[in-house]
């Protein structure tokens, strides 16, 4: 028990390794590795999960070197709980590409495991150097993913996606150089202490370093203007891949509000929530201009990829008000906003196939196989994103506005209830031309084979989540609630991180 948080990052290097050893064309013997490896992270995450949940901070030392000299891993409530998401999203993700696409990508089973371990790290990590080492991981895995394949406009908006990247690692590495030059460390607990105590004269190259920091967060997040990137790419991804890449921007929300609530968070002196006042607005506009995007978008999986940024914006608005209530209610929405986006990905690839050479167009009347189940699987994931009653995107935005202090709440409540419409008429006009105004197949030996099941297990099971998150969103919102009041008192896991000794073994006989 007392290595459960480094197993998230080492199952499925392991799995990666496995997989590779693994002959290219038993893809059986690939996917029993990758099964396997993923039964055993998800009862690892639901572990760490209920560990989490009774307060206290996990922190295990790589190398047994202390806190403050090594790198630690570091589980709790927050951690844990986007360790549960990304586990819960894979299996899905998973199912989807063994219906049979895995056998057309190059090492797909190897690379998707690389891209948890990228992820899980990157929740996991206490240290700033080891999050940029985690990033690199799960984008060059991402890029395989991406380009696996692919051919024409996916290696067009897919080198795009790379150069864009890459370029906001090496800022990435200018920064850590800076903070590191100033703070002497790059263990998150330490700095925090380092910044508050900074000399007068620092305080600025301090902060001109933690902006450079930000705008490298805001890029993986698709936050304005950065997130130009992230339409393309996204509508361009294989369909279990863009479902799996839903929880990379928020990998990037994450990062966000752990570095700026706990190294820049209420203890930091002058710099203290500095990042907040500018993300606000900047949330807000991204918020508008991606329901805009989700409005005039070509295709279904465009419009999918416009709301992904829609619930990334969502999230800067939740966070940067910066109360326990709307943190907590930020955090839910993340959590169903996932799985629901998600699911809209794998319904457009659905209905592409079933359309034939009209594919998913929203301006190409086509008719439709099999639209009777696939228009009732549209229409549960599209009242879940649009937050229209009972299901949880609904409970997320209203346990937001709920919670928005006075002095906010005619931006964020206009704001919030403007663009829930757009994302009603968005998704009602998807849905009426794909599927209200489609017609059956005339002849039935021209319609389309229906889609396999597992393809449809999965995109069951993410809507399943959902309303799980509804019926349980008692104990869910308690969970989200303890994990907001966790991150904006970070006072208890810096003690915690900071206190941590190596574990001194007994001397042999």
């Amino acid at each position: 028990m007392n290595h459960l948080p480094v197993l998230p990052v080492l199952l499925p290097l392991l799995a990666a390794a496995l997989a590779l050893l693994v002959p290219r064309r038993s893809v059986a013997a690939q996917r029993l590795v990758s099964w396997l490896s993923m039964g055993a992270l998800l009862a690892v995450a639901i572990l760490l999960a209920r560990q989490a949940g009774q307060g206290e901070v996990l922190v295990y030392l790589l190398g047994d070197w202390p806190a403050r000299l090594g790198i630690a891993l570091t589980v709790d409530r927050l951690g844990a709980m986007m360790l549960l998401t990304t586990a819960l999203l894979a299996i899905p993700c998973l199912l989807y590409a063994c219906a049979g696409w895995d056998r057309r990508a190059l090492h797909f089973h190897a690379l998707f495991q690389l891209q948890l371990a990228g992820l899980n790290g990157a929740f996991l990590t206490g240290d700033l150097f080891n999050l940029f080492v985690f990033f690199e991981v799960l984008l060059i895995a991402s890029y395989g993913l991406m380009l696996s394949g692919g051919r024409g406009p996916r290696m067009s908006a897919g080198l795009h996606y790379v150069a864009f990247n890459i370029t906001a690692s090496t800022l990435f590495l200018v920064a850590l150089g800076l903070l590191y030059g100033l703070t002497g460390t790059l263990n998150m607990a330490e700095m925090a202490l380092r910044v508050a105590e900074a000399d007068p004269g620092d305080v600025a190259l301090i902060q001109a370093a933690s902006g450079i920091l930000l705008v490298v967060f805001c890029a993986k997040a698709a936050l304005l203007p950065l997130y130009l990137w992230l339409p393309e790419t996204y509508a361009r991804a294989p369909a279990a891949v863009a479902a799996l890449f839903t929880v990379m921007t928020k990998v990037g929300v994450y990062a966000v509000l752990r570095v700026y609530a706990l190294v820049f968070g209420s203890e930091a002196g002058a710099l203290a929530g500095w990042a907040w006042d500018w993300l606000l607005p900047a949330g807000i506009v991204t918020l508008v201009l991606a329901s805009l995007g989700a409005l005039a978008s070509p295709t279904l999986r465009a419009q999918a990829a416009w709301l992904v940024i829609a619930s990334a914006a969502t999230l800067f608005i939740a966070f940067s008000l910066g109360t326990p209530g709307t943190l907590s209610a930020g955090l839910y929405y993340l959590i169903q906003s996932t799985f629901a986006v998600a699911a809209l990905f794998l319904i457009a690839d659905m209905i592409r196939r079933q359309r034939g050479k009209a594919g998913d167009r929203l301006d190409i009347a086509a008719p439709l196989g099999h639209k009777t189940a696939l228009g009732l699987l549209f229409l549960v994931a599209a009242v879940s994103i649009s937050g229209l009653p009972p299901l949880p995107g609904f409970i997320g935005k209203f346990m937001l506005l709920a919670a928005v202090p006075e002095t906010r709440l005619a931006w964020v409540w206009s704001t919030v209830l403007i663009t829930s419409l757009l994302a009603v008429l968005a998704l009602a006009r998807s849905g009426s031309q794909l599927i209200w105004r489609a017609e059956t197949f005339a002849d039935t030996a021209a319609a389309p084979r229906p889609p396999r099941a597992p393809q449809r297990i999965a995109v069951a099971l993410l809507l399943g989540y959902g309303v799980v998150l509804m019926l349980a969103s008692g104990p869910a919102l308690r969970y989200t609630q303890a994990a907001a009041e966790q991150v904006l008192a970070p006072a208890d896991y810096m003690q915690q991180v900071r206190g941590t000794a190596p574990q001194r073994r007994a001397p042999s006989p």
